[in-house]
């Protein structure tokens, strides 16, 4: 499992870091959609630079049972494909608020 970034959740129940990869070094913001009307509405909204670049569903792991955040992005900078990531806990980190982004390839 690659990690393309590093998040720390905030008090307020959102998340704050960056997205690297080889090419792409964005701030990001991931923020609970306080406006959700359906359960087809993203949980969570995630920003650069105050544009929506995608949206985070709260999953549930088959054999954990543990919730974690599933991320959809999308921007010109990515191409034509979508890029999928799932927070995940950072290896080595002892701190628990600290998530790493966990690409997580469509094929």
């Amino acid at each position: 499992m690659t990690a393309i970034g590093y998040v720390t959740k905030d008090d307020n129940g959102s998340y704050k870091g960056q997205l690297k990869t080889v090419s792409i070094r964005a701030d990001i913001d991931i923020v609970p959609n306080r406006d959700k009307t359906t359960a087809t509405h993203p949980d969570f909204r995630v920003f650069t630079q105050g544009v929506e670049i995608g949206g985070g569903w709260i999953r549930c792991g088959e054999n954990s049972g543990k919730e974690y955040v599933s991320l959809s992005l999308a921007a010109p900078e990515f191409g034509a494909r979508k890029l999928y990531a799932n927070l995940g806990r950072a290896a080595g980190q002892d701190e628990g608020s600290v998530f790493a982004l966990i690409w997580n390839p469509a094929d």
